[in-house]
Order: C-alpha cells, then structure tokens, then sequence
C-alpha cells in the first residue's frame, strides 16, 4: 500500500500571537511562521482587536506587527491602557530614524538591490552634517556607537556578520519596517524636520559658548 504524503500542520494561532506580541515577525526570518500568519490573518485581528491592538501586516515588505488602536474621538468614550508602551526617543535616536528614513527613500527610486547596507562611518557622515562645529560635534559623535546600538535594540537595523574578518567592520542592514513608523506625511515634513534639528543643536551650543563666557 503507497503511503500518503504527511499532511502540513496547521499553523498554530497562539504562537503566532506570542511571537507578535514580543515584536515584528520577519518573512525572512521564518517562511513558515510566515506563511502562518497569512493564512490566519483574520483570526489573529480578530483576537488583538480585543486587546486594544491592530495587526499591521505589509505583504510586499515582509513584516508584520502590533500597535494600539487609536484612542477615541469621543472624550467621553473610556480609554483603555495601552499594552504595546510608546517608548520616548533620545534626540540623537529621533535624527539618526530620520535621516535613515531618507536615505532608504532614496535608495528605493535608484531601484536595483532591495537590501539598503550601511556601515558605522557611512551612518556617522550622515550625521555629521547636521551637528555643530565645536568639542560639541566631537562628542556627539562619540556617541554614534550607542545610538547605533539603540537603532538596532529598536528593530530599525540589522547588525550583519563582518565577513573580511577583523580588519572589515560589521555593516547594518536598514529594516525596510522603517517606513512604517516613519510614513510619507512624515518624510513630507523632512526639510522642515532637520532644520529644527540644526536650530536645537546651534542653540545648544551657543548655550555652551554662552555658559564658558561666564
């Protein structure tokens, strides 16, 4: 007697709902998780809706996650406890999303590779022109490496294995997910958005020059 073929397991909802509430799910990260969450996608908005959460999923991107549902209108509607948090950003961490939003937008109407490399020093050149002259700008750049690390805790960057060994640093690959926290109305608003950066920054250090005069 020929044997049947073993039939697929079902996807399994719980752990697709675990796996989302601990952070974005990547296509590439786990095809069969994946093609889970396709194929239970109303299931699975039907279940956060009662958290208070809806399920952002992009097919073409290859990722998913949760966020809050937007808060009433109604003032006199009550408003529920958010169970994803709104995490503040440091201003180091809210320039170096913006100008890495940028620069995907960019690299995405070049067409070509779909994966946007970057290593430290590229990061820090695109920084670099938005800080002030001074012992201030040296500073702030010393500080790269820990914005970096903090873009990479966030999901907004990938750290990649060096592959030249030692003397070849680590590049990180910018999260396409990136796009959807930093929107088109957003990137609209870009110019406007930097000079306020520079007008922080000049007003910090002219604050610093003001306070060393004293």
């Amino acid at each position: 007697m020929e044997a049947s073929p073993a039939e697929t397991p079902a996807p399994d909802l719980s752990a697709l709902l675990i796996a989302l509430l601990k952070g974005v799910l990547y296509r590439a990260d786990d095809e069969k998780q994946w093609a889970g969450l396709l194929h239970l996608q109303a299931r699975v908005r039907d279940y956060v809706t009662a958290l208070n959460l809806e399920l952002v999923l992009d097919e073409a991107e290859g990722h998913a996650f949760l966020k809050s549902r937007p808060d009433p209108e109604d003032e006199a509607t009550p408003r529920l406890p958010r169970l994803v948090a709104r995490r503040p950003l440091s201003f180091p961490v809210s320039l170096l999303l913006a100008l890495l939003r940028k620069k995907l937008a960019e690299f995405d109407a070049g067409g070509g590779d779909t994966r946007l490399v970057l290593s430290r020093d590229e990061m820090v050149e695109l920084v670099r022109v938005f800080l002030p002259d001074g012992p201030n700008e040296a500073r702030l750049i010393d500080q790269m490496e820990t914005t970096i690390n903090k873009v990479v805790e966030l999901g907004f960057l990938h750290k990649l294995k060096a592959t030249g060994g030692k003397s070849v640093p680590a590049g990180y690959e910018v999260r396409r997910i990136l796009k959807a926290f930093v929107d088109a109305q957003w990137l609209a608003e870009f110019d406007a958005r930097l000079a306020a950066y520079q007008t922080a920054f000049a007003g910090a250090k002219n604050k610093q020059e003001g306070a060393s005069d004293d």
